[in-house]
C-alpha cells in the first residue's frame, strides 16, 4: 500500500479532485483509495484556501515498488502498512479476583473497555450518575439549582471532557496503535467518521453522550460491570503475605449513604483532576504523590465570525469552512507561559463548579460548533514554588489543591455566588464591569458584572494582559475592548500527579494510577490511551503467576 501526501485541492471538491491529483502525482489511474489518514484547512493565503489530503490507496497491479522506484526521493509517496492494535493478553485464569476501576472518564472506561475484552470482567465505579441522568442535573445547575457535590461537570459518566469541546487532537506519541485504536472505537461507538482523518477531530459534547451509553453497554456485555453514585472513599491492605497484596476497597451509595467492601489485588485509579477529597485520603493512606504545575486564568469570548473571518478571510470559499480555531502561545515579560487553552469554536463558557462556594468555568461546544461566540482559556503556569510563596507550603504534596480552592473562593466571592464577567478594557485598567460592549456573554449558568483581578494572582493577571495584547498580532481583534472574559479557569490539569514506576503501579503493588486526574494525561485522547496502557499493566500483573 502507498500513503501519498500534500494532495491540495480546492474547497469545494469531490472524491474525483482528489484521484486527478494522485494520478498526475504516480501517472497512473489504475488504483483505489483505500483510506483517507488526514484532511487539514491550509488557510496561509486567504485569497487562495485549500484542503490538503494525505491518503492510503491500493495499486490495482500490485506494482506498489515500480511507483516507488520511479518517483525517486519524493518524500510524498511513501510505503506504509496497515497496523492494527492487537490485544496483547487473554485471561486463562480460572479463578481471580476482577480488577476494580475507580472513575468512569475516559481512562477509566478505556481501561474497562480493554481488560473486558480480555476478559478480565472488571467493575467500574463511578461518584457521578450515568450521563443521562447526569446532563439533567446539569441543566438544572446552569437553570440556578444548587450543585449536586457528586455530580456535576466535572463528576459522572464521561469525567470533566463530557461538557467539553470533545477535542480528540493529542501531542502524545504511541507506536502501538493505541491512539487509532481510540479513534476506531470512538467511531464504533457512534462518533462521526470525519474524526479518524481530520487534522483537529472533535466530537462535541451531544454526540459524545451516545458514544459513552454505547460503550457502558459494550462493557457491560462483555462481562463488566458499572455502578453510578459510588463514591471511593477508602481502601485498606488486607493481606500482604501472598505475592500480590490483596485490598479491601470501600464504596459509599451515594443516594443510601451504605457502605459495601470488595475485595481485589488490582485497583486503577482514573480519578479526575478534581477529586480533591479523594486525593486526600490517599495521601493520608501514605500513596506516594508529587504537587505538580498547571496553569489558571480566565476564558475569553469573541464574536464567532470575527474569528472565522481573521483565520479564513471573507471570501465565499471561507464561508464554506468549519468554525475556525486558534492556538496562541507567549512568553510574559516575567518569563510566565500565556497560552490558549482548551478552545471551543461557536461555543458555550460553562459553569464548570464541582462544590459550593467556588468559581470555575470552562469551554463547551456541540458537534456543529455553530454558537454566535468562540472561546478558550487564556492560561498562565503555576508551580509549587508558586504555591509555597503564596502561604501553602504547610499542605504539602496538597499545596496545588489549596492554591486552586483559595482562587476559586475568590471568584465566588466576586461573582456573588455567579460567574464574575469583565470586559477586557475594564481588566487592563483594574476596575469592575459596569456594562458590555457588543459582546454578549454565551455562558450556560448565571454570570454578572465584576472585576476579575481579585479572582487572581497579580502576576497571572499581568501577564494575561501581557499575553491577549500580543495575540493581536497574530488574530486581528483578539485585543478588542468589548472582549469578554469570565473566571476562573482553574482546572487545566492536575494539580498532583500519583507517582507510578515503570510497570505503571504506585507505591503500593498492584494500584495503578490512571489518566488526567493522576498527573498522566492531557484531555481525552490522551486520557484513553493512558486507560489502554493501564488496562495492559493491569493484565499483565494479574497474569504473572
Amino acid at each position: 500500500m502507498l500513503r501519498i501526501s500534500q494532495i491540495k485541492v480546492p474547497i469545494k471538491h469531490n472524491r474525483e479532485h482528489i484521484e486527478n491529483k494522485i494520478h498526475k502525482l504516480i501517472r497512473t489511474k489504475d488504483f483505489t483509495i483505500q483510506k483517507i489518514i488526514k484532511k487539514s484547512i491550509d488557510a496561509r493565503d486567504k485569497s487562495a484556501l485549500i484542503y490538503i489530503y494525505t491518503v492510503d490507496i491500493k495499486l490495482n497491479s500490485g506494482k506498489e515498488n515500480e511507483i516507488l522506484s520511479k518517483s525517486g526521493n519524493n518524500k510524498n509517496i511513501m510505503s506504509t502498512s496497515d497496523t492494527k492494535y492487537q490485544l496483547p493478553f487473554s485471561n486463562t485464569l480460572t479463578s481471580f479476583n476482577r480488577p476494580i476501576i475507580i472513575g468512569a472518564g475516559p481512562g477509566g472506561y478505556f481501561c474497562g473497555l480493554y481488560l473486558a475484552r480480555m476478559g478480565f470482567m472488571p467493575i467500574i465505579f463511578e461518584r457521578g450518575k450515568s450521563v443521562e441522568e447526569r446532563s439533567k442535573v446539569v441543566n438544572e445547575f446552569w437553570e440556578g439549582k444548587p450543585i449536586n457535590k457528586e455530580c456535576n461537570v466535572s463528576f459522572g459518566e464521561g469525567g470533566a471532557g463530557t461538557f467539553s469541546d470533545g477535542k480528540l487532537n493529542t501531542g502524545i506519541k504511541d507506536k502501538s496503535g493505541r491512539i487509532n485504536a481510540v479513534i476506531d472505537d470512538f467511531i464504533c461507538f457512534g462518533a462521526p467518521e470525519d474524526i479518524g482523518y481530520l487534522n483537529k477531530p472533535h466530537i462535541g459534547t451531544d454526540e459524545l453522550k451516545t458514544v459513552l451509553k454505547n460503550m457502558r453497554q459494550e462493557i457491560i456485555r462483555l462481562g463488566g460491570e458499572i455502578y453510578f453514585d459510588s463514591c471511593f472513599i477508602d481502601y485498606e491492605l488486607t493481606n500482604n503475605s501472598q505475592d500480590k497484596p490483596m485490598y479491601t476497597v470501600k464504596i459509599k451509595d451515594n443516594n443510601t449513604g451504605d457502605i459495601d467492601t470488595y475485595v481485589t489485588n488490582s485497583l486503577v485509579l482514573a480519578i479526575g483532576h478534581s477529586a480533591r477529597d479523594t486525593f486526600e485520603m490517599l495521601n493520608t493512606n501514605g500513596l506516594y504523590m508529587e504537587p505538580k504545575a498547571f496553569a489558571i486564568g480566565v476564558r475569553i469570548e469573541h464574536p464567532r465570525e470575527m474569528i472565522d473571518n481573521s483565520q479564513y478571510g471573507t471570501s465565499s470559499d471561507a464561508k464554506q469552512l468549519p468554525a475556525a480555531d486558534y492556538k496562541m502561545t507567549f512568553r510574559s515579560s516575567e518569563g510566565r507561559s500565556v497560552y490558549s487553552f482548551c478552545m471551543c469554536p461557536g461555543g458555550f463558557v460553562v459553569n464548570a463548579s464541582s462544590d459550593d462556594s467556588q468559581s470555575v468555568v470552562n469551554g463547551m461546544s456541540n458537534h456543529a460548533r455553530d454558537e454566535i461566540n468562540s472561546n478558550s482559556a487564556i492560561v498562565v503556569n503555576v508551580t509549587p514554588e508558586d504555591f509555597i510563596n503564596e502561604g501553602f507550603g504547610s499542605y504539602g504534596v496538597l499545596a496545588g489543591v489549596e492554591f486552586q480552592k483559595a482562587y476559586e473562593k475568590k471568584a465566588f466571592e466576586e461573582g456573588k455566588g455567579m460567574i464574575p464577567v469583565q470586559t477586557f478594557a475594564d481588566f487592563k485598567a483594574n476596575i469592575p464591569s459596569s456594562k458590555l460592549g457588543d459582546i454578549k456573554p454565551n455562558i450556560k449558568g448565571s454570570y454578572t458584572l465584576a472585576n476579575l483581578n481579585n479572582c487572581l494572582p497579580v502576576y497571572v493577571n499581568n501577564a494575561i494582559i501581557e499575553g491577549i495584547s500580543y495575540y493581536d498580532s497574530k488574530l486581528k481583534g483578539f485585543a478588542r475592548e468589548d472582549s469578554v472574559l469570565s473566571g476562573i479557569e482553574s482546572r487545566t490539569s492536575s494539580p498532583v500527579r500519583i507517582v507510578r514506576d515503570e510497570a505503571y503501579m504506585s507505591s503500593y503493588p498492584g494500584i495503578f494510577p490512571c489518566g488526567e486526574g493522576a498527573g498522566y494525561a492531557g484531555g481525552i485522547t490522551s486520557a484513553s490511551v493512558d486507560g489502554i496502557k493501564i488496562a495492559e499493566a493491569c493484565a499483565a500483573y494479574l497474569l504473572d503467576n
